[in-house]
């Protein structure tokens, strides 16, 4: 099976200044990622980037890299820019893998692409796992889902959902009942170029959620649970600080 990784990066970050070229273990962190989701067997990983030191850190290292426009209001217009530019069309699958996941692991990339491949309703594929833990259900902060019964999304949502009507949500969440969903997206590359001209959604602009414009256009995401828990992210100085703690220099 055939598939494309595309992993967007900017500089402009309010939390993490400068997020893409954090050292990490004497790499910068968007090194590390590209060079985790080669290992997932993709046909190919490019970094699409606004950055010029971006572009510079990547060839340093052997990164393929794509300079795209600075004015993207979202990292899928940017895969979307950059599918263009490689020539992606059809049902060519493109997984989005975010720029700062260092530790991602490249099974849970790979399933994600074979998913949507299983999945030719589909205009997408994303990963959940189960939540079990009373405050991450809470923290608006975790995006849940909820899916059909046939593993197909039905809503993602910042508030805690499901909710238990006839009493308080349980100390703990029963597993499997509540699902985590993880940032990683395979896409058709035809919908990934189209996904742009698609009008925002009234409840993605409620909820901040990108994904939720393509449920309000009739498109289906299916979901792969994932019986594991990826690896910690970077959005703070404190996130970074954590994820060195776990990398040994090469």
């Amino acid at each position: 099976m055939s598939f494309h990784v595309i992993v967007p990066a900017r500089l402009a970050s309010t939390r993490l200044p400068n997020k893409p070229l954090a050292d990490i273990a004497g790499l910068p962190m968007i090194v590390h990622v590209a060079r985790r989701a080669a290992q997932s067997g993709a046909a190919q990983v490019v970094v699409a980037t606004d950055a010029p030191e971006v572009l510079q850190a990547c060839a340093a290292h052997g990164v393929r890299a794509l300079l795209t426009r600075a004015d993207h209001p979202s990292g899928s217009d940017r895969l979307a820019e950059a599918c263009e530019l490689l020539g992606l069309t059809g049902d060519a699958c493109v997984v989005n893998v975010q720029g700062d996941e260092p530790l991602i692991e490249p099974a849970m990339i790979r399933a994600c692409a074979d998913t949507l491949k299983q999945r030719p309703e589909c205009a997408m594929a994303t990963v959940a796992h189960a939540i079990e833990d009373a405050d991450e259900f809470r923290n608006p902060n975790v995006v849940k889902l909820v899916c059909d019964a046939a593993g197909r999304a039905l809503y993602f949502s910042r508030a805690p959902i499901p909710w238990w009507r006839d009493g308080p949500a349980p100390a703990t969440p029963h597993a499997g009942a509540v699902l985590r969903h993880v940032g990683l997206y395979a896409y058709r590359a035809d919908f990934l170029r189209r996904f742009p001209m698609l009008e925002p959604s009234p409840l993605e602009r409620i909820e901040s959620l990108e994904q939720l414009r393509v449920l309000w256009h009739g498109e289906r995401i299916a979901v792969h649970l994932s019986p594991e828990r990826p690896g910690p992210g970077v959005d703070t100085p404190e996130d970074l600080a954590r994820v060195r703690s776990l990398m040994v220099s090469p």
